[in-house]
């Protein structure tokens, strides 16, 4: 069975897209758990949902806690981390599944924006490979639960770049990874609130102080600062 994992936050109208995708995904074999963190308060947990989706009130609020606190009840061998605001391809599972008979225990997903435009289109052209960038959450990690919990799961300290973190682990660990070239739908509201300049520049210091060792909570505040956006997760 697969789980995919849904953190959200105030999130009720991406999961009410996000569901009508997923009825068409035959995903009958699959569970959905959608991560509510506690402070949501827009109606996302009176949602008419699917019946193979179930909801889980974390006792706090962030994405690492979250989807960590979803994995712990989670039914699946293998693990899908799957942000609400994102669309999947058709062939979702069969490409995850394919991906891990292939002989990997992890993997990521290529990406296009919901918006046509020149620029997004170059940013999104990065995601079908390995690049500085590789391992954020618009990627959509999929990887075996063995693996994950072997890895002690996401850092709950890590407040913004959980998913850069875990995969600096994933490749000291040398876990097998594959890219998959079949392109999930990411929201390009971040860009809509902020210039494509200013989220560029932002994310590739942000990425960059990561890297050299900035502590978490004050990449937290830098992105308060930096980034405009309704949709942030409260620290």
């Amino acid at each position: 069975m697969t789980s995919i994992i849904i953190p959200a936050h105030n999130e009720k109208e991406n999961l009410e897209r996000l569901f009508d995708r997923l009825e068409r995904l035959n995903i009958e074999n699959a569970e959905v758990i959608i991560a509510l963190s506690n402070t949501t308060h827009d109606g996302s947990l009176h949602l008419k949902t699917p019946k193979y989706v179930k909801y889980l009130q974390c006792d706090g609020c962030g994405r690492a806690l979250q989807m960590n606190q979803a994995a712990l009840i989670a039914k699946g061998g293998t693990l899908v981390f799957l942000h609400a605001d994102i669309i999947p391809p058709k062939t979702f599972l069969l490409d995850i599944e394919n991906a891990l008979n292939e002989g990997n225990d992890a993997g990521f997903f290529s990406y296009r924006f919901d918006k046509e435009d020149f620029l997004l289109k170059i940013n999104a052209s990065f995601t079908s490979k390995n690049s500085f960038f590789t391992g954020g959450g618009d990627q959509c990690l999929f990887i075996r639960k063995s693996v994950f919990e072997h890895l002690g799961r996401f850092d709950e300290n890590q407040v913004v770049m959980e998913d850069f973190e875990f995969f600096e682990r994933m490749k000291k660990h040398r876990v097998r990874y594959k890219i998959v070239k079949n392109d999930l739908i990411v929201s390009a509201r971040k860009y809509q609130h902020n210039s494509y300049i200013r989220v560029n520049l932002s994310n590739l210091l942000l990425v960059t102080l990561f890297k050299f060792g900035y502590p978490p909570r004050k990449l937290k505040l830098l992105y308060s600062k930096l980034i405009r956006t309704p949709y942030q997760n409260p620290s």
